[in-house]
């Protein structure tokens, strides 16, 4: 076996790794010393912005597997055929933590899903959560800043957090999901995952249809109480990195199975509340759960800064039989996600080996660009339409057109029957046992209560009684108990 030799960047053998060039023994050293310039260099240069959210993740290979015929709602090639296998690569996260994080935390978890299809890639970019915080994207970007750390003192500010969702009575829902039992996973395998937002499907017909992605963990839910997620991310702080990486490399293979629920295109302007409002969940008893197929994760990256750090996720790659619904907050990230990409990553991030395509070549007139490697041939020209058989659009929509309403822009939102902030919350806190219900008030209580301001407090109680008076009067008990001692 031939022994490595250790070169530069331009390949040439290095002499020496130990010892920098220098004029005489003990002199100072040269500027001639390409080696250790360049070493210095790169290294000032080795990390890249950290996601805004989501910075903290971990990743895995696998493949998805079609267990059911899904034919008649879409005609994407990957879902075609029972048995048919498709490699794919997940990223899960936490969101509102730094990259240095702790896994073990409350905290809503990434699970962005790529699927390196025959037709191009396929991102699903969704979270352990049915439901999120807003339903309009104008809103993101100040719901971030009050979760992360305040400007002044450094720090995530319970008066900035709960203050933000005093001010947004839509985050009710999530709030009680996030407080709840399965606010802490207790790892990335023993948590369900959610498309979340509405998505529409198309089949060969081109009938259209709306559906949403659950995927149910076949390891069983495990979730973490406070005290435990508080003393597991002191003790290790990489707690579902290492969970994930050991169960992999172990061959026990962690997987899901894929659920969709679907409603005909037709029933949704007259459905009794939003359908694409992402703050609410289609109850199982108007549209039952249909299997499609299974997720499994069976290897793990070779190096976590090529392949996680540098995984770029987007929800606008989709390929022909799915597109975008109406949901607001999704058709706003179908901007945001890409161009965070291209900060972060550069504009060519698309040619790096996690992020291109498998199947298929990308072959479009994009040129040029930092860390560009697609070159083509001497005679391909970069201008469409051309006459020299360059690559030509196929005339066929990837999906269905959407339907809107009116000619003019409009900041109103469509009322439905049932179109309010609460109604969905106090469901999910009937559901609840009794244990469940104490533990949720515990949670809401223990950060409400440190917040400074009265009125802050009282609009976030008002929320809660809202959505049930019961649920209202204990968190208000509750605080008013913290606050007093």
């Amino acid at each position: 076996m031939s022994k490595r030799v250790l070169t530069t960047e331009s390949g040439a053998p290095v002499a020496d790794n130990q010892n920098s060039a220098s004029a005489g023994l003990g002199g100072p050293l040269l500027l001639q010393d390409q080696h250790l310039l360049e070493k210095l260099a790169r290294f000032n240069r080795e990390r890249i912005p950290e996601r805004v959210v989501h910075a903290r993740g971990s990743g895995a290979y696998g493949y998805f597997e079609v267990t059911d015929d899904v034919t008649g709602f879409t005609r994407a090639d990957f879902l075609g055929a029972v048995g048919k296998r498709t490699e794919t690569f997940i990223r899960f996260s936490t969101v509102a933590d730094n990259l240095g994080g702790a896994d073990a935390v409350r905290d809503p978890r990434g699970f962005a899903l790529k699927f390196y299809t025959e037709e191009g890639n396929y991102d699903l970019v969704g979270n352990n959560t049915p439901v999120f915080f807003l339903n309009d994207p104008v809103k993101f970007p100040d719901f971030i800043h009050s979760q992360k750390r305040d400007p002044f003192t450094g720090k995530q500010e319970p008066d900035n957090v709960w203050d933000f969702w005093a001010h947004s009575p839509q985050s009710t829902h999530q709030i009680t999901w996030l407080m709840g039992d399965r606010g802490i996973p207790a790892s990335y395998r023993h948590m369900n995952g959610f498309g979340s937002h509405t998505y529409q499907w198309t089949n060969a017909e081109g009938e259209a249809f709306f559906v949403k992605y659950h995927f149910k963990t076949n390891q069983g839910i495990r979730c973490l109480s406070s005290e435990q997620a508080a003393e597991l991310a002191g003790s290790d702080a990489n707690s579902h990195q290492t969970d994930l990486l050991q169960a992999i490399e172990r061959g026990v293979n962690p997987s899901w199975t894929l659920h969709i629920q679907v409603m005909p295109a037709a029933e949704a302007a007259d459905y009794r509340f939003n359908p694409f409002d992402v703050t609410k969940v289609w109850p199982h008893a108007d549209y039952p759960l249909q299997r499609v197929g299974r997720l499994v994760l069976d290897r793990n990256p070779d190096n976590v800064f090529a392949e996680v750090e540098q995984a770029a996720f987007s929800p606008n790659n989709f390929v022909p039989g799915i597109g975008a619904s109406p949901d607001k907050m999704l058709q706003g990230r179908l901007f945001a996600y890409a161009d965070a990409h291209r900060y972060r990553l550069g504009v060519n991030h698309t040619q790096l080996p996690v992020n291109a395509p498998k199947a298929t070549v990308a072959d479009n007139y994009g040129r040029d660009g930092v860390m560009s490697t697609r070159y083509g041939k001497r005679h391909d020209k970069n201008y469409e339409p051309n006459s020299y058989d360059g690559p030509a659009q196929t005339d066929q929509a990837l999906s269905a057109p959407l339907a809107v309403s009116g000619w003019t822009g409009t900041h109103e939102n469509a009322v439905h029957v049932k179109d309010d902030d609460f109604f969905q919350a106090g469901e999910l806190y009937r559901l609840m046992s009794d244990e469940e219900k104490s533990r949720l008030i515990a949670n809401i209580a223990g950060g409400l209560s440190q917040v400074s301001r009265d009125d802050v407090i009282e609009k976030n109680l008002a929320h809660f009684h809202a959505a049930d008076q019961d649920y209202g009067k204990r968190v208000e008990e509750a605080v008013r108990t913290l606050r007093e001692d």
